[in-house]
């Protein structure tokens, strides 16, 4: 009998307890809050990046939403899908699909406020069509470093590692050229070089094409690269200064922007420009007369520095995010061409 009539006794206090221990789990919960050091950022929120059209194909590739995670930039979603124009923070617009028209822009389901991209990383002698483009796009992302998003094709940074061993070399120079057209400026220059020093030339122009893996092998044999542009424009450094000749431990003999444009990427001494010279014989004098001790001063930087290659245009536009902060939105380019032929 006694035990019976203790049971709801028991259960009521129980109940009560557990209400107690949710009270005081409330209160301390409260007081964290309240005492939390003022001034706490609050969370940051994603932002999305809409790819209107993946540069070079039909097939974006897939885009998890840790993308721009694996770069270093958080709280940055990388979208190809075009159903998310109404809510994206930004929309990017590659140029070379506007420039042949594979791709259109949606101005009149634009909506407004939002921040249009416009993206090349190409020189402006190969960017047709900017005229159609007048007092639409908010930012630019490009190589120049003037751009609202400045990407190069590559960087020095600084590195503590033990400095890699210089291939051995048996040939003096190289280049590798697909697209040779005699009007180019490089293609002079090669023509009146040559008369004075082999180069050894590779690629598609040449009828000696190299796979993807064998290009840096390839040149690492050579004491010298031809870093030649295709065209000569402000801050056009490409693929040819950093992987082509850099990254493979071969000096870069560089035709392109002026000497102090380069120096203001890599250091005075780790490169040979051609405007320092006052005829391509003078330059092949140069090149075949050096003296081993000279030469390896050409690589005093790898002791210090390594290259660091931007070559993926995931990580170039998850760059969009890191600068979308700083940037106005009320800013337009009402000559976009004016501003990239300058």
């Amino acid at each position: 009998m006694s035990n019976a009539g203790n049971g709801p006794t028991r259960r009521l206090r129980g109940s009560e307890v557990l209400a107690g221990v949710a009270l005081l789990a409330a209160l301390w919960l409260l007081w964290l809050l309240g005492s939390a050091p003022r001034g706490t950022p609050a969370p940051q929120p994603t932002i999305t990046i809409l790819v209107w059209h993946w540069p070079f194909t039909d097939r974006p590739p897939e885009l998890p939403d840790d993308t721009c995670t694996r770069y270093g930039i958080a709280h940055c979603r990388l979208s190809a899908n075009r159903s998310l124009l109404a809510s994206a923070d930004a929309v990017v617009f590659h140029h070379r699909e506007l420039q042949t028209r594979r791709s259109h822009l949606p101005l009149a389901q634009r909506p407004p406020g939002q921040p249009w991209v416009w993206a090349s990383m190409e020189s402006p002698s190969h960017a047709q069509g900017l005229g159609r483009l007048r007092g639409i796009f908010n930012w630019v992302l490009s190589y120049r470093r003037d751009s609202d998003i400045f990407v190069p094709y590559g960087c020095l940074e600084p590195y503590s590692g033990p400095s890699p061993p210089l291939p051995a070399k048996s040939g003096v120079a190289a280049w590798v050229v697909s697209n040779f057209q005699e009007w180019q400026p490089r293609a002079r220059l090669y023509r009146q070089l040559a008369l004075h020093l082999r180069v050894d030339v590779f690629g598609r122009a040449s009828g000696r094409p190299l796979c993807a893996s064998c290009l840096l092998p390839t040149v690492a044999r050579y004491r010298f690269y031809l870093s030649f542009e295709n065209s000569q424009h402000q801050d056009y450094i490409t693929e040819k200064f950093w992987r082509n000749a850099l990254a493979a431990g071969a000096v870069p003999v560089v035709l392109g922007p002026p000497r102090a444009t380069y120096e203001a990427f890599a250091p005075a001494d780790a490169f040979v420009h051609v405007d320092d010279f006052a005829s391509a014989r003078e330059l092949a004098a140069f090149l075949t007369g050096m003296n081993e001790s000279r030469y390896r001063r050409f690589f005093a930087w790898r002791d210090r520095l390594r290259v660091r290659l931007f070559a993926d245009w995931q990580e170039r536009f998850c760059a969009i995010c890191a600068r979308y902060p700083h940037l106005l939105r009320s800013q337009v380019y009402e000559d976009l061409e004016g501003w990239f032929q300058a």
